[in-house]
């Protein structure tokens, strides 16, 4: 039978990656699934979509994935497949969710290199949603069917706010240049979208990037004093894959650039370090390219040097390093490893630099959250070695939406998720508990923001919940 592929399975991708393929794990679940769902959904009378994306129709999926691959890893009960108040015991929290990677676009700035590999992200993600053409390299095809009405501000807040319990979100960037129609979303709009949604959703909510490209030059640092003043962003955000098209060379990939070289990494965290604010979200990993031909400067293998040459600054490391390569699994890391690939080259470099757990370096977890969840065993190993890499202190929660929708289900996914006891016992992992689950979705990115975490509680209380607490609408059954 034909179902509703879970949130969970999607094959989606990033706008820097290409979906990875369905392995037999997941074929294992999605069989199970194809009996499961209906069957529940037809016992409870719903339909079958609205089951699929219900917090009970998350268990079921959760329970298949974890059988799928022997488990152990997600604590979700039977009952929650079928009783909304059991799923809502299982999935609910008290957290103040901090999401600090969030996205939308500039519908009339979908033009050139960057809007036409977002056009094919989109219907990589979801065809049904945003059409497939006959040929989906055919940017002009792609453009027609999709509605730019999902991509802006005004459904960033949907999504985010209303149909999430994200309280606190940061709007980051994408490369490109204003000037050379590369940028989809430019500094200057981010700022102006925070100043009305902040009407909306409150003040205090939304907090900004502003993206710097150090490798075009000594005015790019001329400008951050004046961007600082003009926009206030909460950190720099900055893309060392990225390179301008025409310094690529010929029949070549781009190469970046990296935080430690003198002629472009060094000079920017000086005007950093002088300028502030002195905290840079910097993109590592998820570059789409397979292992062996991953583009340079999407390497984490500067954020050790970097971290110790300069103390000062906070460095929060975009997706962990983490590769989406069906040839590469997070497995326990091994230091005398010849090449290091994925989250390895993270910790790799923070070993070899000295870097300490709770120093300067924060592992961020948008769109990695979302691709290892739905494989346990690489997503126990990928939280085990974070948290012993840079400390339960030091990572922070992200989803990369509004590529993946509503991020609940990712919220929800990451409170039943464990690491198994018997991976704590073989590789010193710690294990994930509730208190650092709830530092991960929020506790930790408070102070790199400011958030001051009692009053934004009393706000939450007092909200409106019709509209902006979205965990009193669960409680009411919007998340059956």
């Amino acid at each position: 039978m034909r179902i509703p592929i879970p949130d969970v399975l999607q094959r989606k991708s990033s706008d820097e990656y290409t979906p990875v393929p369905w392995n037999a794990h997941d074929l294992r679940a999605l069989d199970m699934l194809r009996e499961a769902l209906p069957d529940r959904a037809s016992t409870l009378r719903l339909e079958l979509p609205g089951y699929v994306a219900s917090r009970r129709g998350l268990a079921t999926t959760l329970r298949a994935i974890d059988e799928a691959h022997g488990g152990g890893f997600y604590e979700v009960p039977a009952d929650a497949e079928w009783d909304a108040r059991a799923a809502e015991a299982c999935f609910g929290g008290d957290e103040l969710v901090i999401d600090v990677q969030t996205h939308m676009v500039n519908p009339a700035r979908m033009v050139g290199g960057t809007a036409d590999r977002l056009r094919r992200f989109l219907q990589n993600i979801n065809p049904e949603r945003w059409g497939a053409p006959a040929d989906p390299w055919d940017s002009a095809a792609a453009a027609t069917s999709i509605d730019a009405g999902l991509l802006t501000a005004t459904h960033w807040l949907d999504e985010i706010f209303r149909r999430s319990e994200t309280w606190v979100a940061v709007i980051s960037c994408f490369p490109g240049r204003e000037s050379a129609n590369e940028s989809i979303l430019t500094n200057e709009e981010i700022n102006a979208c925070k100043r009305l949604l902040d009407r909306f959703a409150g003040t205090g909510r939304i907090y900004t990037h502003a993206l710097v490209h150090p490798n075009l030059g000594q005015s790019e640092l001329d400008g951050m004093a004046q961007i600082r003043d003009e926009f206030r962003p909460a950190a720099w955000k900055a893309y060392t894959l990225w390179q301008a098209r025409e310094t690529v060379p010929e029949n070549g990939r781009p190469r970046g650039w990296f935080f430690d070289d003198e002629q472009v990494g060094i000079p920017f965290l000086e005007t950093v370090r002088s300028t502030g604010p002195r905290m840079v979200c910097v993109h590592k990993g998820v570059d789409g390219i397979s292992a062996g031909n991953a583009i340079p400067g999407s390497s984490p293998r500067d954020i050790g040097p970097a971290a110790a040459m300069f103390p000062e600054i906070t460095f929060v490391v975009y997706h962990s390093g983490y590769q989406p390569d069906a040839s590469i699994k997070e497995e326990a890391y091994q230091a005398d490893r010849e090449q290091h690939f994925g989250v390895d080259r993270l910790v790799a470099s923070l070993a070899q630099a000295g870097t300490q757990p709770g120093a300067n370096v924060y592992a961020e977890l948008g769109s990695t959250w979302f691709m290892v969840m739905r494989s346990p065993l690489e997503a126990a190993h990928v939280l085990g070695k974070l948290l012993k890499a840079v400390g339960e202190d030091r990572i922070v929660w992200g989803t990369d939406s509004i590529w993946y929708g509503p991020p609940q289900f990712m919220i929800d996914a990451f409170r039943a998720f464990q690491i198994p006891a018997w991976m704590q016992a073989e590789y010193g992992y710690p294990a994930l508990t509730r208190e650092i689950k709830r530092k991960i979705l929020g506790a930790n990115a408070a102070p790199l923001y400011g958030v001051d975490l009692d009053a934004a509680r009393s706000a939450r209380v007092s909200a409106d919940p019709a509209w902006l607490d979205p965990a009193e609408q669960a409680l009411a059954g919007r998340f059956p």
